[in-house]
Formats: structure tokens, sequence, C-alpha cells
């Protein structure tokens, strides 16, 4: 900011073109300046508004029509039925907010997904090599967690190196976009040498994409505006209740990048999973529109357009089923959206946990557009689920323990 003294302290995003200084120092081995992929390519955003997938792979020959599934995560909420390749590629693309174009083309690029009949002999058509995790609906969820792991790990300045297999150093060339290194972290997972090289060059998956969908550069690469500013929120329960912050910046969706969620609890005599008093129900932390309310999660739209993938959205995780605003519910900031539970995906006790998304991209919860909550901003602690929200000359922190340090309402910093 020395160098820029016109820039405001706190300034958010800049518009596009605007001139800046950036000191910044030459390291040996940046690796490639070419950009793969603009932001808007890489997230569930915009730019795939009206994209059917099944219509889409129905009008390939390949296995991907065959294919079915069943994640297990979804419960009984299907009686257990599978879901198609398509299907799978929407559900990883909502949960994950990555685009489901982006999927695809990796399907394509790396397992003919989409242009061969049969899918490869081998198990593990990704490459990744977890334990258990061989079929192509497992491998797609790793393959969507490491994308987000590179996208936001680059977003929050944690990423400035990493490895390929055979133990050579990437140091991804400074000037490049998060889209663009999160293809290189992905696939520093899996391939080594000129296999790597291919991969994320002008020949790789940009040529497979731009075969599919044609050239991802063309049109507004932009997802955000010039100084974009959270909208107001509030803590996501009753003013005169006192709840507990479990959870500081953690995980929005998956394992890992991106840090933008918090976790909040009701008071409770008892630790681990209980019932919550009637009264204690989480909040509408602004007026929206639900338009997701599953197993999944439940998302409240504040631009009220009815798309999950446009301006502000809050996602809520562990609402119990019962009690749970249904999609189509219009709601006002305050009122009740549902009850914190243990279920829908790991807790260890029951909370809420809610998160940020911007037209598609998740918004770090201690980054430039900080989680701010009745005044109280978030910031990050030195490992997940770690950290504290202040206000004022208050210091609020994060504890799965629920001692009077980690305790919260509206008023105590009044």
């Amino acid at each position: 900011m020395d160098s820029n003294p016109d820039i405001p302290p706190d300034a958010t995003t800049m518009p596009p073109g605007m001139p800046m200084m950036i000191p910044i120092y030459y390291r040996a081995l940046w690796s490639s300046s070419f950009k793969i992929f603009p932001d808007t390519a890489f997230v569930n955003g915009p730019e795939v508004v009206g994209f059917n997938t099944p219509a889409f792979v129905a009008s390939y020959p390949g296995w991907l029509n065959i294919y079915y599934d069943f994640p297990s995560e979804l419960g009984a909420t299907r009686s257990r039925a599978k879901l198609s390749g398509a299907e799978i590629i929407d559900y990883l693309a909502t949960t994950y907010s990555v685009n489901p174009r982006l999927l695809l083309a990796i399907l394509e690029f790396q397992a003919g997904a989409l242009s061969q009949s049969q899918a490869p002999s081998y198990k593990r058509i990704l490459g990744f090599s977890r334990l258990y995790y061989d079929t192509p609906y497992l491998q797609l969820v790793l393959a969507a967690n490491t994308l987000n792991n590179g996208y936001y790990s680059w977003r929050s300045g944690q990423l400035t190196e990493f490895e390929l297999p055979d133990g050579s150093l990437i140091r991804p060339d400074p000037w490049q976009n998060a889209g663009s290194v999160a293809m290189q972290y992905y696939f520093s997972k899996i391939y080594s040498g000129i296999t790597y090289s291919f991969a994320t060059g002008p020949s790789g998956i940009y040529r497979t994409y731009s075969d599919l969908f044609g050239d991802p550069w063309t049109g507004n690469p932009n997802l955000f505006p010039g100084s974009l500013q959270q909208p107001e929120l509030s803590l996501p329960f009753q003013g005169d209740h006192i709840w507990t912050l479990t959870g500081g910046p953690h995980t929005g969706f998956g394992s890992g990048e991106p840090f933008a969620a918090l976790d909040f609890a009701p008071p409770s005599d008892r630790s681990g999973c209980f019932i919550p008093h009637e009264s204690d129900f989480a909040t509408a932390l602004a007026d929206g529109l639900v338009v997701r309310s599953d197993v999944t999660g439940l998302a409240l739209d504040l631009d009220k357009d009815g798309n999950e993938r446009t301006g502000w959205v809050i996602y809520y995780l562990h609402l119990a089923a019962v009690g749970r605003a249904p999609v189509g519910a219009t709601l006002s900031r305050g009122e009740p959206i549902g009850y914190p539970s243990c279920e829908s995906g790991h807790s260890t006790g029951t909370h809420v946990h809610i998160s940020r998304k911007y037209n598609g991209e998740w918004i770090l919860a201690d980054g430039p557009i900080g989680f701010d909550l009745n005044g109280w901003a978030a910031h990050r602690g030195a490992q997940p689920y770690l950290g504290t929200l202040t206000k004022g000359g208050l210091t609020v922190t994060a504890c799965e323990c629920s001692d009077k340090y980690s305790q919260i309402w509206l008023g105590m910093a009044e």
C-alpha cells in the first residue's frame, strides 16, 4: 500500500484496468506464464447461468451417459436412488461451487468421459491414489476439493510454491490469476515432467475446454466489480440470546481452503449433538430468498434473483431437516431459518455453519472483504477452526469448549 498512496486502506476490490504500482522481487524458477482459465471459468458463477449439464452430456456419445453412482452423504433424501453422471457433475458443482464445465473438461481430458464409449479399465481415473477413493464419483470429489485448495490458497497468499510427484519445485508466476494457478496445482498432484507441462500448456486442459465450450477468455473475465462491499449482515441468532463461536475461519465446503466459514452453537448444558431449545433457532443474516434447502445445505440469495450463481449468497450447513426454511421462502433479516444440528456432513456437535459467496466465489472470512456480523470482524487463526471475532476492544475466541471467552451476543459490545 505504501507504493499506492491513492488507494484507501479500506479498499477491497480494484476495477479492471486500474493502474497500480506492485513491488515485486525476482525469484528463480517461476513457472509458466500461460494463463489457462479466467476465474469466471473456474467458479460456479454467472458464466454458467442457464447451462444444462444433462443436455450437454447427452449430446456426446461418451461413457458418462451410462455412469451412475450414489453419493452416500445424500442419505435417504433420494431414497438411495443413484445419480446419473450429469447429476453428479451438477451436485459437485453446486456443493463445491466449481464450474460444471471445468469438471466436464477434466473428465474428458483425463478419461474421455464425453468422447469414449467405455470408461478406462483402470480405477482412479483422475490419478488420485487416496485409499477407497477409486470410483469416478469419488475421484471427482478429490478433484473438486483439490481445485478449491489451489484456487483459494493462491487467493489468500498462502500458496507460493508446490512440488510435483518427482520432487520438482513449481513457483507460480506472480502475475498469474487464481483460476490458472488452481489448474497448475491440481495437475501437480498427479503429473510430473513433460506430462505436467503438457497438461498446463496451450495443448492440454485449455484446448480440451476450448474444443468443448469455446475460448474461455472470450467475454468479461472479471468476477468482481470495483470496491465490492459486503452487505450488512447480522449474527445468525436472536440478539438477546448468548451463543458460542465454536469455529473460526475454516473451509466453506470440503476440506482445506477456502477458509470462508464460521461456526456458532446455541446454549446447552451438554456437549456433542443435542436438540436445541425451540427458541434457539438460527436466523437469516440478511433479507433474502431461499434457493436451496436440502441435505447439502441452505442457500439464501440476497439479490433474490433466484439463482445461487449470481450476487451475494449466504450458505448454511448443519440445519436440521425439521424446521428448515423451504425453497421459495422469502425471509427478512433476523427471521428463523432453521435449527442448528449435527445433520448434513461431519459434525462433532450441534451448530450452524455459515459462509458467503459472491458470483459463485467463496469469500474468505479474513480476506479483503472480511466477514462482518453486526460489526464483529472475523480473523483467521493458526489452524482451521481457530480464530476470533473482534469488535471495538472486545475479542471472542473460537473454541469447541464453549467457555466464557467464546460466548457472544448482540449487545455485548455496547
